[in-house]
């Protein structure tokens, strides 16, 4: 790994995307994606749009961020890049149960089912890649970019809206993230494209056929 004095202008760049694009923030991004495209999402109460909002925010970024700290003074992990396989093991399964703790709060509220689907298939995602980490080292930020990818093709698909310029932007987008961790050397090209892979088909199995 280069000395922070020589890290090079793409490394930099490399960085800055897989901070913007962090795996926490993936859904929320997901979610303005669903109430901002052209379908009759984009016509809910604006109130019902902050608690959805505010309820992923919450349990979904902000706790995760908070924990990360505790993990790291208790010797839990050593760093917060979670390079190691092993260090990651209690901060997925801890997203993963945050997960679906948002998805049981989402249920109790009159939303669209569509969005239902979204975060109950955000949920079972998150512990899938939390097995799978147990064994092997998959890219978190590659199964983010291939959720955001499946999330855009199955709301054209289940709405029966084209969203032809959304398509291209999450794709151009997810090649962006992909190329930035294999620059940064986080990943090789096979946990790169597991990632991607997992993360859109299970997300579009679960929103098209529940």
């Amino acid at each position: 790994m280069n000395d922070e004095g020589k890290i090079t202008i793409d490394e930099r760049l490399a960085r800055m995307v897989s901070f913007v694009f962090h795996p926490l923030f993936m859904p929320l991004y997901g979610l303005v994606i669903l109430l901002s495209a052209p379908t009759f999402l984009k016509y809910l109460p604006p109130a019902a749009k902050r608690v959805l909002f505010l309820v992923l925010l919450v349990n979904n970024v902000l706790i995760p961020l908070l924990l990360l700290p505790f993990l790291r003074i208790r010797n839990f992990i050593t760093s917060y890049h979670l390079d190691d396989r092993r260090e990651r093991i209690i901060p997925m399964l801890t997203a993963s149960i945050l997960y679906f703790t948002t998805s049981f709060i989402v249920l109790r509220y009159q939303v669209p089912f569509f969005l239902k689907s979204f975060i109950f298939a955000t949920a079972v995602l998150s512990i899938i890649v939390s097995m799978v980490n147990f064994w092997w080292k998959i890219s978190v930020h590659a199964v983010g970019a291939g959720a955001l990818t499946a999330t855009v093709f199955s709301l054209w698909i289940k709405m029966y809206t084209p969203l032809p310029l959304h398509l291209i932007a999450v794709i151009l987008l997810s090649g962006t993230i992909l190329a930035a961790r294999l620059r940064l050397n986080s990943h090789d090209p096979m946990q790169v494209w597991t990632g991607y892979l997992t993360g859109f088909i299970v997300l579009v199995l679960f929103i098209l056929l529940i």
